[in-house]
């Protein structure tokens, strides 16, 4: 009898002693896990697109010849800074040169008959001052002497339109610069069409910026345009300052043009990222390290207070472009929630959490 209220008494207390762990257990619940978390924070964000662009030098004088022949010599190498004036290249003068030849040579005998005209009209003169001659042997030496003075003059300019011509042989330079590339070479027939060189003035150069016509509606002057490098470094700054007001059929794009300061590692003809900037709006942003893509949708993890404390809520984003080490958040986030950005990869959605920092 003893045994059995002892037995029963020891059912009882273990009973009892299981439901106090049960209860106990029910009331505290999961434990919170600690993340880490960030205020979303909004910041002025600007709208950009960035594209293929060419580098040309606002001063860039493309050297043709003005006559045709074969090239003697070059005096000058692709990349050397030259003089105004500054002798490039030497075109064969000889055919030239005898053309001017005969063109003097005429103009010589010719003096001679205007001198035999000038003395023949003096004592012309002289004789029909003393009544020996008529006056229309005087007309008539006259008339000779102002043709024979005519043929001079023409001969006068015909030798000096030579000399000129002559001196287009002798290719120069227009201006103070530096020589571009020189695809030609000595040997070869050159005609008014060839391109000889360029010589670019040092100074200003003129980013070439072909936009996509989806865009053309947002073009305007004066739009801020920055050039950057492969790392997407600002290198150089400038605005908008030509608008075409045609489109290019070919590529159905629309050409504007920016003006950038010359600097060490910019030259003309080179292939620069020029960077446009459409305007600036003020967006949430979130860290790289925060969002999780998942079939090609962007997530995040945003801590959400409840009466019991702090959820992890998951939560789809639509994100823009990346500014430095944040995305820009266009829609799924407001500023001032609380983003978790460490310790994401243990969540799920609704797992209690405990913010730090």
């Amino acid at each position: 009898m003893k045994l059995a209220l002892l037995m029963a008494l020891g059912v009882s207390a273990i009973g009892v002693g299981c439901k106090a762990k049960g209860e106990s257990t029910h009331a505290q619940g999961p434990t919170a896990i600690p993340v880490k978390v960030e205020i979303a924070r909004e910041m002025p964000v600007n709208e950009t697109s960035e594209y293929v662009a060419t580098l040309k030098s606002r001063d860039s004088a493309v050297i043709m010849p003005q006559v045709e022949g074969q090239i003697t010599q070059i005096y000058v190498r692709s990349g050397e800074r030259v003089g105004h004036g500054t002798p490039l290249m030497q075109i064969d003068p000889a055919k030239q040169q005898a053309t001017l030849n005969s063109q003097q040579n005429n103009r010589a005998a010719q003096e001679a008959n205007l001198r035999w005209a000038q003395q023949q009209y003096q004592r012309t003169s002289g004789l029909a001052a003393a009544g020996v001659i008529s006056k229309q042997e005087l007309d008539q030496a006259k008339s000779a002497l102002d043709t024979a003075k005519a043929q001079v003059e023409s001969l006068d300019a015909q030798v000096k339109e030579q000399q000129v011509q002559l001196r287009y042989y002798k290719v120069e330079s227009p201006w103070t610069g530096v020589v571009g590339d020189i695809p030609v070479h000595v040997g070869d027939r050159v005609t008014t069409s060839t391109l000889l060189t360029t010589v670019d003035k040092p100074g200003g150069l003129e980013a070439y910026i072909y936009i996509p016509i989806e865009r053309s509606g947002q073009l305007r002057m004066n739009l801020p345009v920055e050039i950057v490098d492969g790392e997407g470094k600002t290198i150089a700054k400038s605005r908008i300052s030509f608008v075409s007001p045609q489109v290019d059929n070919t590529t159905q794009t629309v050409l504007v043009k920016a003006r950038i300061e010359s600097k060490e590692n910019l030259r003309p003809a080179q292939f620069i990222r020029a960077r446009m900037i459409w305007g600036t709006q003020h967006s949430p942003v979130i860290p790289v390290l925060a969002v999780t893509r998942i079939g090609g949708q962007y997530f995040a993890f945003i801590a959400e207070q409840d009466k019991n404390g702090y959820v992890a809520r998951q939560r789809p984003l639509k994100v823009g472009q990346m500014n430095g080490n944040n995305y820009v958040v266009l829609d799924g986030l407001k500023p001032g929630e609380k983003v978790v950005i460490s310790g994401t990869q243990f969540l799920v959605d609704g797992a209690p959490v405990a913010p730090q920092g």
